[in-house]
């Protein structure tokens, strides 16, 4: 089972969505550009403190990029 983990080499920030593009093989710049245009659409203040309550909750990944192999 794949685990989603902050990415330590795609990000411009936090490296949420660098890790959720490479839990399931996508852009980043695609999910950045959406969170953007969601926030323009919505509000940003709700998309703003999703993106906090992430950073806290996601942990970091890997120094290398490579994400830790499951053995089950």
């Amino acid at each position: 089972m794949k685990r989603l983990y902050r990415s330590q080499t795609d990000k411009k920030i936090a490296g949420i969505f660098g890790g959720i593009a490479e839990l399931y093989n996508i852009d980043p710049s695609l999910l950045r550009l959406t969170f953007v245009f969601l926030g323009l659409a919505t509000g940003i203040i709700p998309l703003l403190i999703s993106y906090f309550v992430g950073w806290i909750i996601i942990p970091k990944g890997p120094a290398s990029g490579k994400l830790p192999q499951s053995t089950a």
